[in-house]
């Protein structure tokens, strides 16, 4: 096998020494000898000593109470210094002889391969102009670590940097050694676990620190690479207001099944965005007035700034004070209804006009250098992030649409909404639509749930259109979803169009998308409304916990298919909003792979996406990996537009047909029918446990009830944590086992040779059985399964080896990721430190599961650190 880089080896070795210096000096050298000794067990066992298999049982076993707590720390703390510096490795110095990464190189590649194939330079530079892509933060209730201790990873890997020079000096050398060693202490010494639930405003300030520590810095750079690489390609540059990848949020906006987000909370996280930005800018500005002193400038500029011998500095000191004016205003509207005054920034141009005046003086000056500096970095900054700092989405549910409008019929005596059929919705709001007059009285005192349904309508309504993106229906199913939220809003004033946007989540939902939109766009009136693309939102957590992946892959495909023939047939622009999760069961993978595998034409300059949890901190958390990763989409979404994937052949579409009825059949045979399986999956994972952890601000359940009342993300979490992940894979085994049966190898090879959509879902399922483990998940059955349900355990994992075998069988491979030894060695090196995770993890669940007690104190502190521990070595949680 081959090794890890050297290089990064030592980095893992060097913070691995800290931490036990830590350890040592905090909790003495018996207990680091008990850690190493637990360490070694575990990999003696990995390579099948079954001494040391014993002894990491019997060292754990031994553990007492208060030991607990600092063990689970302790590897929980190792793994996640590991990702630091496996993170930091993709982004340090290249050595002289090194080829540069893939993400640096995957731009400027394509645009030379999009030249060879004959697309003209002007009409290339054209289009990477126009493109448009929302990268739309949201919150994750298995993100657990703080942000503070956040920041202090962040830095660590800053040090990793510092020493990542040849020519530095011993003592320096020392010195950044001191460094990592106290901020690894500091570390330690940080309750890594938050006592208490964030708050939806906590979780909109973590999506706003992930811009002021990384994106802030990393999106000019991102940037002038695009320009550079364009330059090189074309001889053309980028535009100065172009802004190819733009920022959303969920976080304080999305209220489906979370009573924490309020009209209020909404109100309050976009005046918070407003003051962030507005401070963000001020630094800016601040270093613009100290650095362009200079004298010269052109007439326009000295035209608006009159006689003066410093007329950048006094046009950017303008700027300033509306900038001063404009957070001194948010942070006094947070407190009261205080309106704006006239100094107060509401448009984007306010901001833009004096920086390009700025920019276009110097250059017309002949100080283009000094123009291309900072204050170009200004510039992009402001096109990307606008005075809003991110776009805010609205989701609500539908069914809380229907009841606020049964009970608004219900006053005023038309009969009950929630019972009328489809076309008597319709036509009542298509007529109030066009009705001029007011739904409601002014007196009207709604219930609670409408009130609050309609105080949101009236945010939206008072918020500028530049600091709001979409309002999401999630679980939508018919046209008349859609215009009940456009009547709602009319009703609280909104004068604007807004993008409203149905989310097709389950099964029948997807497959249903393409004859509601149909519908939706040929209604009277609805095309007026629309002022834009139609958006559409594909669901691909909910899709895969109701039919299980194989089926919702191919359900959320073909429902794309229809809708891009659907909107060209009514001459609508179509925008595909991406509901990824960060894991496979959750349509998660590798962004690039993923859009080059959407059907044709579905990626048509425009994509829209959610970034969700830990993963926007493992993907733009260092401002180098964001810009990595900024490429990727750039360049994913720039291919699939200009030469997107070929149509897929009859013969696999009748074969995917195939590939989806099994795998339906074999996951809703486990998950829907066994009559055993919710209480196994109760008793085998750690689901029960995680609803009473303080992970995020939104339930664990829509409701009470089985798997069906479960979000998406704790249903795949629970199956992470034990290894099983059950929701990525099942349905899988059926499908491909019965296809090599029927003597379909050639073609399901083919399939993967050729269609970039099999391929993509054939790589990500495999590098999630990777990840499996089978004795893992038998471990925890053992410790915490009764007897009589101990069989189905067995039954899962036998599929699970099934799974394992079809894509063996179908890659021709001896060994899963046998084509990628270093991912598979940096899966290897992590199980040395997850393994007592997950030995102790069950030990604590089984503890904490006694009649006479429940998780408190050290040990609930401990089982959430093992959580944390077991989702940091995996890189990826819900």
């Amino acid at each position: 096998m081959a090794e890890i880089d050297a290089r990064l080896r030592e980095d893992v070795h060097l913070l691995g020494e800290l931490l036990g210096d830590t350890l040592r000096a905090q909790h003495g050298a018996d207990f680091f000898d008990k850690i190493e000794l637990i360490r070694k067990g575990a990999k003696a066992a990995r390579q099948g000593s079954a001494a040391g298999a014993e002894q990491l049982s019997s060292t754990l076993d031994s553990l007492a109470e208060d030991e607990l707590l600092p063990v689970a720390r302790a590897f929980n703390q190792f793994l996640n210094l590991a990702n630091i510096a496996e993170q930091y490795h993709r982004v340090r110095r290249l050595d002289p002889e090194e080829a540069e990464p893939f993400e640096a190189r995957v731009l400027p590649e394509l645009l030379n391969r999009l030249l060879a194939a004959g697309q003209a330079g002007e009409a290339l530079a054209r289009q990477l102009g126009r493109v448009e892509i929302e990268l739309v933060l949201t919150a994750h209730p298995t993100e657990v670590a703080r942000r503070t201790l956040i920041q202090k990873y962040d830095a660590i890997a800053a040090q990793l940097a510092a020493q990542d020079h040849g020519d530095l000096s011993a003592r320096e050398h020392e010195q950044v050694r001191q460094r990592l060693q106290r901020l690894i202490a500091e570390a330690w010494h940080t309750e890594e676990i938050r006592r208490s639930r964030p708050t939806p405003v906590d979780e909109a300030k973590w999506g706003f620190a992930v811009i002021e520590h990384s994106l802030w810095q990393a999106v000019p750079s991102f940037l002038r690479g695009v320009d550079a690489a364009l330059q090189a390609a074309t001889g053309l540059r980028l535009p100065l207001q172009a802004a190819p990848v733009r920022f959303a949020s969920w976080m304080g906006g999305d209220r489906d099944g979370n009573p924490n987000v309020t009209a209020q909370v909404t109100r309050e996280v976009l005046l918070l965005a407003r003051w962030m930005a507005a401070d963000l800018y001020l630094r800016d500005v601040d270093q613009l007035a100290a650095e362009l002193s200079m004298q010269q400038a052109s007439d326009e500029l000295r035209l608006l700034v009159g006689v003066h011998p410093e007329p950048y500095r006094t046009l950017l000191k303008q700027l300033r004070e509306r900038l001063r004016a404009t957070r001194a205003w948010a942070e006094a509207a947070l407190a009261s209804d205080v309106p704006a005054g006239p100094e107060v920034l509401h448009d984007n141009r306010e901001l833009l006009e004096p920086l390009e005046l700025c920019f276009h003086s110097l250059h017309h000056c002949g100080m283009g250098l000094i123009a291309d500096g900072a204050l170009l970095d200004c510039l992009r900054r402001a096109a990307t992030f606008g005075l809003f700092l991110v776009r805010l989405d609205i989701r609500q549910d539908a069914g809380r649409h229907v009841a606020a409008l049964d009970e608004i019929t219900d006053y005023l005596g038309l009969g009950h909404y929630a019972e009328w059929d489809e076309d008597t919705r319709i036509a009542f709001l298509l007529r109030e639509l066009d009705n001029r007059r007011p739904l409601l009285p002014a007196h009207h005192q709604p219930a609670a749930d409408t009130a609050e349904v309609l105080a949101t309508c009236r945010v939206v309504a008072a918020a500028p259109a530049a600091a709001l993106g979409s309002y999401v229906i999630s679980m939508a199913g018919a046209p008349s979803d859609v215009l009940a939220v456009q009547l709602l809003l009319k009703e609280a004033g909104l004068q604007r169009p807004m993008r409203v946007v149905p989310l097709f989540e389950t099964l029948d939902d997807l497959d249903n998308a393409g004859p509601v939109i149909d519908r939706l766009l040929g209604l009277p009136g609805y095309r007026a409304r629309l002022h834009g693309p139609q958006e559409v939102m594909i669901g691909y957590s909910d899709s895969a916990k109701d039919a299980g992946t194989t089926a919702s892959a191919w359900a959320q495909y073909r429902a794309q298919e229809a809708l891009v023939d659907i909107c060209q047939q009514h001459q609508v622009e179509l925008l595909l909003f991406h509901g990824r999760g960060g894991t496979v069961g959750r349509g998660g993978g590798p962004a690039h792979a993923a859009i080059l595998s959407q059907p044709p034409g579905s990626v048509a300059g425009r994509f829209r996406t959610t970034e969700q949890g830990e993963m926007i901190r493992f993907k733009f958390g260092l401002p180098d990996i964001a810009v990595h990763n900024l490429n990727l989409y750039l360049a994913a979404v720039l291919e699939a537009t200009l030469q997107p994937p070929p149509m897929p052949q009859p013969a696999w579409r009748q074969l995917m047909d195939r590939l989806a009825a099994d795998g339906l059949a074999a996951y809703r045979a486990v998950v829907r029918e066994h009559p055993q399986f919710v209480a196994y999956f109760r008793q085998a994972t750690p689901e029960q446990e995680l609803g009473r952890l303080p992970l995020g601000s939104r339930p664990a359940k829509r409701r009470e009830g089985g798997v069906e009342s479960l979000r998406a993300i704790p249903w795949i979490f629970a199956w992470t944590q034990t290894r099983l992940m059950l929701p990525a894979w099942l349905g899988w085994e059926a499908a491909l086992g019965n296809a090599l049966q029927r003597g379909e190898q050639a073609l399901l090879e083919s399939m993967r040779d050729d269609w970039p959509f099999f391929r993509t879902r054939i790589d990500m399922l495999e590098m999630v059985l990777a990840k499996a483990d089978a004795e893992i998940a038998r471990l925890y059955d053992r410790r915490l399964v009764s007897a009589e349900l101990q069989p189905l355990g067995a039954h899962l994992r036998d599929l699970l080896s099934q799974a394992i075998a079809a894509v063996l069988g179908l890659t021709r491979q001896s060994q899963l990721l046998a084509h990628s030894v270093e991912t598979l060695e940096s899966i290897s090196v992590r199980n040395t430190y997850l393994d007592p995770l997950h030995l102790l993890q069950a030990e604590l669940l089984a503890r904490s599961r006694l009649p006479a007690r429940q998780a408190s104190g050290p040990l609930e502190q401990a089982l959430l650190v093992s959580v944390a521990g077991i989702a940091a070595g995996l890189r990826n949680t819900g």
